[in-house]
């Protein structure tokens, strides 16, 4: 297969774990005999200073033509000040709306060998193996009017619009219900519905749809009560779907789970399809810039590798790769690799951690 791959390296440590991932990727390429072709772009912080936008309208474009997207991170203090009118995270919120990205996947897998970075009980954790569905193009964080309004007395308020329409709601559900159906057929739709009129729309056309699926049971679970279940019973979870705020924070709190965040993948997909007739993905690590340690080639690429295994499987098509690479993370695991955010004695570095994977794969 020949497939074009962009590359949005970003900031921090973002530079560090895509490049070691490419590495696999190169790897991937060699051992299955395809063929693919890396484009880099700017987005975030680094595209700020080079153009004065999050997200300049060239990567735009080459995000368009690729037929997947690798990104690493975005953000950092250089570019914290809250009063920037731009904002590195601006182009995150970009690109998911240019590219139709409605949908976030976050598989959380509990690791047995690593149960000792957890903050949780070893019994608690055991067994944890969801996938969290994040609805991404609606809800608070694009909702409108969204600004600051100066009061009669002088005063300042501001302003975010809660907004959903029925279309975002069904097919991000429908999704969720689809995805069960090769997991454990339990879906957990998240919400707010005692108080939020939109919860209330969600929560309606979730119960809904559960009568195309008979084979997949339906819980409703207020989003307070599902972030306590997070921490007292999260094995209990299968697929989890939300909407845009609620699955941001909860998805954070289930990468503690794991031990480090630097272990977990995420994909976003959506309506446009790639030369292949497959869903034009980005794929990134959930776990930000971390500025404190970028530069020092420790930061932990499993993230960042796992959600190159989502891009093989979702945007290509290719799910023997993508098993392959989440085989090799899991034996170099097994093995005994870490990084120090895993360990503080024989700390493997970025590019050390990437050899014993490619060693597995």
């Amino acid at each position: 297969m020949n497939a074009r791959i962009l590359i949005l390296a970003g900031d921090g440590v973002g530079p560090e774990v895509t490049q070691a991932t490419k590495r696999v990727l190169e790897h991937v390429a060699q051992k299955f005999s395809h063929s693919f072709t890396f484009s880099e772009g700017l987005i975030g912080g680094c595209a700020i200073d080079a153009t004065g936008s999050a997200l300049p309208e060239a990567t735009v474009k080459a995000a368009e033509t690729a037929d997947a997207v690798l990104l690493g991170a975005v953000g950092g203090p250089k570019w914290d000040d809250p009063k920037a009118k731009t904002r590195p995270e601006d182009g995150l919120l970009a690109i998911r709306k240019a590219l139709k990205l409605y949908a976030n996947l976050r598989p959380v897998k509990v690791y047995p060998e690593l149960a000792y970075a957890s903050p949780l009980k070893p019994e608690i954790i055991a067994g944890v193996d969801f996938l969290v569905v994040r609805e991404l193009t609606g809800g608070l964080y694009f909702g409108q009017p969204k600004e600051r309004r100066t009061r009669a007395d002088g005063g300042t308020t501001a302003v975010d619009t809660l907004e959903y329409h029925d279309y975002e709601v069904q097919r991000i559900l429908k999704l969720a219900f689809e995805l069960a159906a090769s997991r454990r057929n339990i879906v957990a739709s998240v919400d707010k519905a005692n108080v939020l009129e939109t919860s209330r729309l969600w929560r309606e056309y979730a119960t809904a749809l559960a009568k195309d699926y008979p084979a997949t049971t339906l819980q409703h679970v207020l989003v307070d009560t599902a972030a306590m279940r997070l921490v007292m019973s999260p094995s209990h979870f299968d697929v989890l779907v939300t909407e845009n705020t609620f699955g941001d924070i909860l998805t954070d709190e289930a990468a503690v789970l794991v031990g480090s965040m630097g272990l977990l993948p995420s994909a976003s997909i959506g309506e446009v399809k790639n030369s292949k007739g497959l869903p034009l993905g980005l794929y990134e690590p959930i776990h930000g810039s971390a500025p404190d340690i970028a530069g020092k080639g420790i930061a932990n690429p499993v993230g960042t590798i796992l959600s190159a295994a989502m891009l093989l499987r979702h945007s290509l098509g290719l799910v023997s790769e993508a098993d392959a690479v989440e085989n090799a993370v899991e034996a170099a695991l097994k093995e005994g690799a870490r990084t120090a955010d895993l360990t503080k004695a024989d700390a493997l570095s970025t590019a050390q951690m990437t050899d014993k994977i490619l060693s597995h794969l």
